[in-house]
């Protein structure tokens, strides 16, 4: 899908990845906009974890090009990395060390030291409420503080992009809330690009851009409404009715609690249906498919909280 308005600020073209027969990625190409949340989805050795090594330069290419904020990673590789900042699915510090040992240590890396230390601390501390953790050993803390210390480090550098994969695996939905709001922060703030995969398809739902992407290829593309409206129907639930009734429609139906679930096409379908039985819709509501559908509909396979990346 050819996408226009907004500057590139990722530029993914005819890349190519194989290990040995397994083809990981094949003829991918997209662009991801400045300062937008992406989502890029797909199962277990769907080709996801092989692209993001590529884009953080971890992993070689067999072809094709990859350029950040309009520059070629290949030639360019160094400069272009500390535009990134990535916050892999397992913590990328030592368990062993000090929370501002393991921040102090990757901050040296960037050049910051010192009083440019201290001051960026602070900054996160704004964020992400880190300094009654700094003294305590990483290996100490729970899974959503360790989260909010790998996100502070992924963010020392002031990085235009932020990669997260998979960032809130494992964790309490109320630390999941927590780290989105720190992240739609960032996005207002600063202009943060935020590039996201996840198995939570309420999170890919609040995406600006959705790929998706099923043994390296990409099978859809859009945003979350226009995929909803290409590969899901709307569907209408109906309450207060008797099951003979919703018989008569000679609709397929499932039971759900307190009513029956249709699915139809589109919304005009919906809408028909509604005028001409009033008498069945007289307690009735009218939802669009989710991301779950969509994944379903393109892939034939379910997203869910067991997959791991490849």
């Amino acid at each position: 899908m050819e996408r226009e308005n907004g500057q590139n600020i990722i530029e993914i073209s005819h890349l190519y990845k194989s290990f040995k027969d397994v083809k990981a990625v094949v003829d991918l190409s997209f662009c991801v906009k400045k300062g937008e949340l992406f989502a890029f989805l797909g199962i277990n050795g769907a080709g996801k974890s092989t692209t993001i090594s590529i884009i953080c330069d971890r992993l070689k290419k067999d072809s094709g090009s990859v350029k950040i904020n309009g520059e070629d990673l290949e030639s360019q590789g160094l400069s272009v990395k500390k535009d990134l900042g990535v916050v892999f699915q397992n913590c990328a510090l030592d368990k062993a060390l000090s929370v501002k040992d393991n921040l102090q240590s990757r901050a040296a890396l960037y050049g910051i030291t010192g009083e440019k230390f201290a001051k960026r601390i602070k900054e996160l501390d704004a964020l992400l409420d880190i300094p009654s953790l700094l003294k305590r050993p990483l290996g100490k803390l729970s899974g959503g503080q360790r989260r909010r210390v790998d996100i502070a480090r992924a963010l020392l550098h002031h990085p235009k992009i932020l990669i997260l994969d998979e960032p809130t695996t494992g964790l309490d939905p109320q630390t999941r809330k927590t780290l989105w709001q720190v992240i739609s922060s960032l996005r207002e703030k600063d202009g943060l690009t935020v590039f996201l995969t996840t198995h939570y398809m309420e999170e890919a739902a609040e995406a600006d851009y959705v790929v998706i992407i099923d043994s390296g290829h990409i099978v859809a593309e859009g945003t979350p409404l226009e995929l909803k409206n290409k590969y899901t129907g709307d569907f209408v639930t109906i309450y207060g009715t008797d099951e003979e009734k919703v018989k008569s429609l000679c609709l397929e139906y499932e039971k759900v609690a307190d009513g029956y679930r249709i699915g139809l096409p589109d919304t005009k379908k919906a809408t028909e249906l509604i005028v001409r039985y009033p008498d069945i819709f007289e307690d009735y509501e009218v939802v669009k498919g989710k991301m779950d559908d969509v994944f379903l509909s393109v892939t034939g396979k379910k997203l869910t909280g067991g997959e791991q990346n490849e």
